[in-house]
């Protein structure tokens, strides 16, 4: 299905389609136990030159229908991206320049685990293009984050940001958990506290769930009650409102224009590449035609097959429907919401599709009702699910 013609001026107005590139690095020193990424414990050492040239060829494959878009943002994820040496980084990032072309403010994201930490590999990762650094913190408490699995203490969590600083990064977001295993308000709130202590741009603050096939999932430690959570996330939300960093998103909180580009982009319905084991991609093809791929999650066999379609597990293009309800699921979790004529600019879609959704929304309370936005009530914020559920419309209408 093609391009509804009342779609066409909304795709004139915000312009082409963004386009991001995500990156993955499958090997952590240890698996933590709430964790559902597709991660791996690292066994004895990594073949980084093998893996840089994999993820190189998969990017190629994927460059065929990526027309000639330039990146917006990069963002290596993983697993541990901070394992990566400064020098196979360097040699990574320089290869996507190489492939592929950049905007002139392109946002380099890296994430980074601070029992991996190291200042000299932390200035390698800055000389080489990363302008933005993600810290998953988690916790300053040593009795959480040995709940939590994690490698790193709480002094080493506050040594990786001083290091992180030194080596010039000025953009830094620092990963917070709660409603962790034996957590109180006070505990909950000191961790926000020293995290504002060290003045991050960004600060990503998010409730510990349980999820399916993991350690958690088999052996479930006590959590907070529910009405514990919601007393530590308000209390902290206004900590950090105080301090500065106003939320945008569910569960992220940034500095005046220091908000996360590369995931602003998912929220919004952009475009991205997806390399490397077990990553997605999503791409506007043409008008209205929308592709998803991702790719085999096992390491060993994502090195066998990088560059061919062998790498590739899967790729299909959503419905109507699915587009629909994918597009809510994601703009609805930013604060302010989107404009109203996105919608039809990033799905190829008439702004129809929504009435009855909107309709049954509006009657709950669910919706902002200003017109020309797609923004939650703040009761709808609240009980988000609640409101994206209704955006499952009733329509078989293939797109691709």
């Amino acid at each position: 299905m093609g391009l509804h013609p009342c779609a066409d001026t909304a795709v004139a107005q915000f312009g082409p389609i963004p386009v991001g590139l995500y990156i993955h690095v499958p090997w952590c020193v240890r698996k933590c136990p709430y964790c559902d990424f597709n991660s791996h414990a690292q066994r004895g050492p990594i073949a980084w030159e093998p893996y840089v040239n994999a993820l190189l060829a998969d990017l190629e494959l994927e460059l065929e229908d990526a027309a000639d878009r330039p990146l917006q943002t990069i963002f290596i994820g993983g697993g541990t991206p901070s394992l990566l040496p400064g020098k196979a980084l360097r040699r990574l990032l320089d290869g996507v320049r190489r492939r592929a072309d950049s905007a002139p403010d392109i946002e380099i994201t890296m994430e980074a685990n601070p029992g991996t930490a190291d200042a000299a590999r932390f200035a390698d990762y800055r000389e080489a293009g990363v302008n933005r650094l993600s810290i998953g913190v988690q916790s300053f408490d040593a009795r959480s984050l040995q709940a939590l699995g994690r490698i790193h203490g709480p002094d080493e969590a506050e040594q990786a940001f001083r290091w992180a600083r030194r080596a010039g990064f000025e953009n830094l977001n620092l990963d917070l958990m709660f409603g962790l295993p034996g957590q109180d308000v006070d505990s909950a709130l000191n961790d926000v506290r020293t995290a504002l202590a060290l003045g991050p741009e960004h600060l990503s603050f998010y409730q510990l769930t349980i999820e399916p096939n993991t350690p958690f999932d088999r052996t479930p430690p006590l959590l907070p009650d529910d009405d514990l959570t919601d007393l530590i996330h308000t209390e902290a939300q206004d900590l950090l409102e105080a301090a500065g960093l106003s939320q945008y998103e569910v569960s992220a909180y940034a500095r005046d224009g220091r908000r996360c580009r590369h995931n602003l982009n998912y929220w919004e319905f952009g475009d991205y590449l997806g390399i490397g084991p077990g990553a997605h991609g999503k791409l506007t093809l043409g008008a209205g035609r929308v592709s998803r791929a991702w790719r085999v999650r096992d390491p060993h066999r994502f090195l066998d097959s990088a560059g061919s379609s062998a790498a590739l597990a899967g790729r299909r293009s959503p419905t109507a429907r699915e587009l629909v309800f994918e597009f809510a699921l994601n703009a609805l979790r930013l604060r302010h919401g989107v404009p109203a004529e996105l919608f039809g600019a990033r799905t190829g879609l008439c702004y129809d599709l929504l009435a009855l959704p909107l309709e049954e929304a509006r009657f709950r309370g669910l919706i902002d009702p200003t017109l020309g936005a797609l923004r939650a009530s703040p009761l709808g914020y609240r009980f988000l699910n609640d409101l994206v559920a209704l955006f499952l419309v009733d329509t078989d209408a293939a797109v691709g």
